[in-house]
């Protein structure tokens, strides 16, 4: 496994991370007021595992849920 850096000042390495970060916010964690962490925590993981990777089409993957994209390559992973 190989670290990924990039040169100083490229963000390309960051942005998919950025991207999801401003979902995540934009979604889901602006438009509630968490009393706890735990409740924060669980709200997101809710989000993150009922929503955003089982139901949520994603655009730069061809406009699929992650979990069909994962099945996909296990799929092809296995016949080769």
């Amino acid at each position: 496994m190989l670290c990924s850096m990039s040169r100083k000042g490229d963000c390309w390495d960051n942005a998919p991370m950025e991207s999801f970060y401003a979902t995540l916010k934009g979604e889901l964690v602006e438009q509630r007021d968490y009393l706890t962490h735990a409740e924060a925590r669980a709200d997101i993981f809710q989000f993150l595992e009922g929503w955003y990777n089982k139901r949520r089409l994603h655009s730069a993957l061809g406009y699929i849920t992650p979990e069909q994209k994962v099945a996909a390559f296990q799929a092809a992973a296995s016949a080769a």
